[in-house]
């Protein structure tokens, strides 16, 4: 027989059974039918990605963890490699609002303005796995392309809290914030721009190490205590609401460009209003997310069911510039759907529309017409809706109609010889 093959997935990979694949389906359908309702339009993107792409400072600490595909043929020198990227010419997408800028680069003359893409599909990142972590998993985007103006964010917003509370998620929390924000923080205290990247790093870790961990790292890494004192000062006391955006924008003076704060405070605004109750909107000054090519408003979901976030994104106008060579609006929200999955079959979420479901056992020896017939009463019941499975009958009944509860079957129909 050869050598035993193994039968575990790759590490950080999953298989995905039955039960969960109904919810994940599911899942999919709520997405389409809501985002559909907003007029994002279903587009696809390839996995693999040109290596130049991916390797361009945009990813953030993702570019750290890319799969790279070597190169093929001739082509694969590895004598003549200096570095692990001579053998790699492509890739595995590590997200999939890389690949949107890339597409839009190259379809743009095909699309409406603003364009509102609706992408699903597996990204790969070669990190270490956890509970709602893997290496291979499946992101839901929704962008706006072409729109410079808040109706954008607001959209989104709007359009991804309505997916979460059409999934029967209540009490979530959207956290807003802006990169050009942070920066005028930054700015104020005294850092130079170079440091910024690093002093945003240790803030993002607020939530772990609280503010007197921030203090310490950025002692640590040898910054100036006058201007860490200044810059942790902002922090202190400061107020989630729009009257905290006031504040900060107060403190702030010159350091803050025009309009940065009130184009935040709108889009509070417009976002609440769909709200209906269900989950809140609030501003946090520590709200920094990882990506590099975040260059306005940013945005994330948590929710108390899950030790992160559950969702995030931001505006990101410069990137599909690198591919066109001119500047083009775009923002986008990504929902964690790994994440929204795992909190789901936790709580034992069960399909609400899923059709009733039979199974048809039939005693072995049954043939002829009695068989047909039997085809025939199943393909009648699934004309009305139902999920029929037709099946031989176990000589262990019992157990066999156990196993078919657990996957979901309610009612059973035995046909014997006679």
């Amino acid at each position: 027989m050869g050598e035993k093959l193994i039968k575990k997935p790759v590490t950080g990979m999953k298989d995905i059974l039955p039960s969960e694949m109904e919810i994940r389906d599911y899942v999919d359908s709520v997405v389409f039918e809501v985002y559909s309702s907003f007029g994002f339009e279903h587009i696809e993107t390839p996995a693999v990605e040109h290596i130049e792409n991916l390797c361009s400072n945009q990813g953030g600490e993702n570019e750290k963890l890319i799969f790279r595909i070597m190169k093929r043929g001739e082509k694969l020198d590895i004598s003549g490699a200096a570095s692990e990227n001579d053998l790699a010419d492509s890739g595995l997408r590590y997200d999939l609002t890389l690949p949107l800028s890339r597409y839009y680069a190259n379809n743009n003359q095909s699309l409406q303005m603003p364009f509102k893409a609706l992408q699903t599909g597996n990204v790969f990142r070669a990190e270490r796995p956890q509970k709602g972590r893997f290496r291979q998993f499946r992101q839901c985007d929704i962008d706006i392309i072409g729109d410079p103006s808040n109706l954008a964010e607001i959209e989104l917003i709007n359009a991804t809290t309505t997916l979460l509370m059409r999934l029967g998620f209540r009490g979530f929390k959207v956290r807003v914030n802006d990169r050009r924000l942070l920066k005028a923080m930054g700015t104020y205290a005294g850092f130079e721009e170079k440091d910024l990247p690093e002093v945003f790093i240790i803030l993002d870790k607020m939530d772990k190490i609280g503010l007197d961990g921030v203090r310490s790292e950025l002692s640590e890494r040898g910054y100036d205590e006058e201007k860490i004192r200044k810059y942790t000062a902002l922090f202190e006391g400061a107020s989630d609401g729009e009257d905290g955006i006031k504040k900060l924008k107060d403190t702030l003076g010159g350091s803050l460009e025009e309009g940065i704060a009130e184009n935040l405070s709108d889009i509070m605004t417009g976002a609440v209003s769909s709200a209906d109750n269900a989950f809140s909107i609030c501003f946090d000054p520590t709200l920094v997310r990882g990506m590099g090519y975040y260059t306005g408003p940013i945005f994330e979901i948590e929710m108390e069911e899950f030790s992160s976030s559950v969702a995030g994104g931001g505006r990101y106008d410069g990137m599909i510039g690198r591919f066109s060579g001119g500047e083009v609006p775009a923002c986008g929200f990504s929902i964690g759907f790994e994440r929204i999955i795992s909190i789901l079959l936790d709580k034992g979420f069960v399909v609400p529309t899923a059709p009733k479901k039979t199974a048809f056992l039939i005693e072995r020896g049954i043939a002829g017409e009695k068989l047909a017939g039997i085809m025939q009463e199943a393909a009648e019941l699934r004309k009305s809706g139902d999920t029929v499975l037709v099946t031989r009958m176990a000589k262990n009944k019992k157990f066999q109609k156990d196993n078919l509860e657990k996957a979901g079957y309610t009612s059973f129909k035995d046909f014997y010889r006679d």
